[in-house]
């Protein structure tokens, strides 16, 4: 019988190590979600910042791997991101939207992560443009909107980020 528990606890310890080792956390236990949402391909968008602010990241990747993430965890992190929006309440009567970007640029491309609502049609989608600057192609990475975690609106606010004025809708 103690040979049993012994083995059952060898093995639970071997299941959690591996599973330490092998899937990567999207969000450290530092940071806080700004923005997340799971892509329609399987793949998860995380926006995260450290909890005493100190940087900002952003991580691409499947739930087991992290397959990309921009910039380094410093200070200087916040200045590699832009914050733009657009507001027009009036509902559908006026076209009314609200329109909320992060971009960032890494090498030859540049990333917008969106989250757009259109009061005609009643239409929010969130998701991520990956924008090839040499050839100018958009690829549209479309995000689970009942994934989602967290809003970019509350940068309007903050201090941390620049506020831009380029839209991408």
């Amino acid at each position: 019988m103690t040979f049993q528990i012994i083995r059952s606890s060898i093995l639970l310890v071997l299941l959690t190590l591996s599973t330490r080792i092998f899937c990567q956390t999207f969000t450290l236990p530092n940071e806080t979600v700004i923005f997340s949402f799971d892509t329609y391909n399987g793949k998860q968008v995380t926006l995260n910042k450290d909890s005493a602010n100190k940087y900002i990241i952003y991580r691409f990747g499947t739930r087991d791997k992290i397959e990309f993430e921009f910039p380094d965890k410093s200070k200087s992190s916040w200045k590699s991101f832009t914050y733009s929006f657009y507001l027009r309440g009036g509902g559908t009567k006026n076209e009314g939207m609200d329109l909320n970007y992060i971009v960032f640029t890494n090498k030859d491309f540049k990333y917008v992560i969106y989250d757009t609502y259109f009061a005609v049609g009643n239409k929010q989608k969130i998701g991520i443009k990956v924008i090839n600057l040499k050839t100018e192609k958009t690829t549209n990475i479309k995000g689970n909107r009942k994934t989602r975690k967290g809003t970019l609106v509350d940068f309007r606010d903050n201090s941390l980020l620049e506020i831009g004025d380029e839209l991408f809708d």
